[in-house]
């Protein structure tokens, strides 16, 4: 087996704090608010754009593929990833399916409002990412899409657009999520592998047996209005699952803050890199490597031009639970979070968004 180096016990004195295990269940860092945004600008600052690592995912060199992956989990918890399988043509039409729906006028979107399951269209303010913002919500729009069947589900919470006007959008969407989930697993193996696990250590305790994944397509406004000045298209916030895919089109705005308790915060950009998707983990992996991979705060600043982008949400079974890994614990940095149901985990954590 590949064993990373150097050894988890110099990444632990990196990235853990010396204080007590916590007791609650959901860590205090992932609920660590931004402070409200000072109009002056003095509560936060940019640091131009950063360096992330970009993985090759048909790379046959795997021990240096995981050194990769082990060392942007630690430092920033993003990555990019090339030769993912997943075609600029479908990136294309999937971009263009969203697009289209958004151009609707919103009390069309609306018919398609999100359901008690997490599907379908939110509207700009709908959400919240960051509870101590002082704005009623975040400038985005969003239309959620769980995993779609061969055959029609009798109690698919999914909702669609009308076929007439979307003839494609269902298989484009059944398509794309394919594809993600496929390149999904690649990454997830490579991160089993740099924490001196097997490949397949992840599919072997049920992780992908019923799996939740998501994409969410996003669209972030041009300008704004002026009572929204200092408002964001997504407020500071860590992803709750496992595992995220993003595609852009290109357009900037993504931010990310890698020291969130100190002050001011810096944050830094994510450029796009043609070609590759952004790689980021989440709540769920943070908690299963005891913080030594970060789930990185996060957000998404107006440009003045709009933004479209399409997050691949990995989630795994609900019913599996987390718990720290035995490679990243040890009797001097005992586990932080107590185990805890990955579907009870989410629930919560989106419960606390849309209130």
């Amino acid at each position: 087996m590949y064993r990373p180096s150097p050894s988890f016990a110099e990444a632990r004195e990196d990235r853990l704090p010396k204080k007590k295990v916590r007791s609650s269940r959901f860590s205090q860092s992932r609920r660590g608010r931004q402070k409200k945004k000072q109009r002056s600008g003095e509560s936060d600052m940019a640091a131009g754009s950063l360096d992330l690592p970009v993985v090759d995912l048909a790379s046959p060199d795997l021990k240096s593929a995981a050194e990769a992956v082990r060392k942007a989990c630690v430092d920033s918890g993003f990555f990019y990833v090339t030769n993912h399988g997943i075609q600029d043509e479908l990136l294309a039409a999937v971009f263009a399916e969203s697009k289209k729906f958004f151009e609707l006028p919103l009390e069309e979107k609306m018919l398609l409002q999100r359901n008690s399951g997490h599907r379908g269209y939110t509207a700009p303010y709908d959400e919240k990412l960051d509870a101590s913002s002082e704005f009623q919500g975040d400038l985005k729009e969003s239309f959620y899409i769980g995993s779609v069947g061969d055959v029609d589900m009798p109690n698919d919470p999914n909702q669609w657009p009308p076929k007439e006007r979307f003839p494609s959008w269902k298989n484009t969407m059944k398509l794309y999520h394919a594809t993600a989930l496929a390149a999904s697993k690649r990454i997830i193996s490579l991160i089993a592998l740099s924490l001196d696990l097997d490949a397949e250590f992840f599919p072997n305790i049920g992780a992908f047996d019923c799996p939740s994944p998501v994409i969410r397509l996003l669209h972030y406004p041009g300008e704004v209005n002026e009572s929204d000045n200092g408002n964001y298209g997504a407020s500071a916030h860590s992803d709750y699952g496992m595992l995220t895919l993003l595609a852009t089109d290109g357009t900037p705005g993504l931010q990310i803050c890698r020291e969130k308790d100190k002050r001011p915060q810096l944050w830094e950009d994510v450029r796009h890199i043609e070609g590759t998707l952004i790689v980021n983990i989440g709540d769920l992996l943070e908690r299963w490597t005891n913080c030594i991979y970060r789930s990185t705060l996060h957000r998404v600043v107006t440009v003045g031009k709009e933004r479209y982008s399409a997050a691949y949400f990995l989630d795994p079974n609900p019913d599996l639970v987390v718990q720290c890994l035995e490679s990243c614990c040890c009797e001097a940095y005992p586990p932080r979070f107590p185990p805890i149901k990955a579907g009870d985990y989410l629930k919560e954590r989106l419960s606390t968004t849309y209130k």
